[in-house]
């Protein structure tokens, strides 16, 4: 049995690396998600007009690795003070966000993001927290884009 979770964390190149290392992560697909454009392209959401985040949809063991333990990282690989950008990046699409696909994962989530809050950062967190809608795969020169490259991590 695996579950799905769905984070929106900056550009997802950096994003989807940093999951794919964590042992019980089966798979990460960059693509878009949180918008209102249907099938949007990469060109699409870059005009900052489709609503879209560039996200990561990570399919997970539960039995290896669990819901906070994956939003543990998630806290971890990026700012989620920042509104709408994360180091050079900016617009909307950079935003930071959590789409749950369960009741149990929206509650799960909350938590998280007022433990976080109370520990370690200072600044207010702009995660979102939204239920999950439909996911758009990312172009297929996206998928991986760091791997292709033999580059570990982004420009951060």
């Amino acid at each position: 049995m695996t579950e799905t979770a769905t984070f929106g964390a900056g550009c997802f190149w950096g994003i989807e690396a940093a999951f794919r290392r964590i042992p019980g992560v089966l798979d990460a697909v960059v693509g878009y998600s949180g918008g209102h454009t249907e099938n949007p392209t990469y060109k699409d959401v870059c005009t900052d007009e489709t609503g879209h985040a560039e996200v990561v949809q990570v399919t997970f063991d539960p039995s290896k690795l669990s819901y906070e333990q994956l939003l543990d990282a998630f806290w971890q690989m990026h700012d989620p003070t920042q509104v709408n950008r994360q180091g050079p990046d900016f617009g909307s699409q950079y935003r930071t966000a959590i789409f749950f696909h369960s009741p149990e994962q929206r509650a799960v989530a909350e938590k998280s993001k007022a433990a976080a809050q109370a520990g370690k950062f200072r600044k207010a967190i702009a995660t979102e927290i939204t239920a999950a809608g439909p996911f758009y795969r990312a172009e297929e020169y996206h998928q991986r884009y760091l791997e292709k490259r033999g580059a570990a991590s982004c420009h951060f």
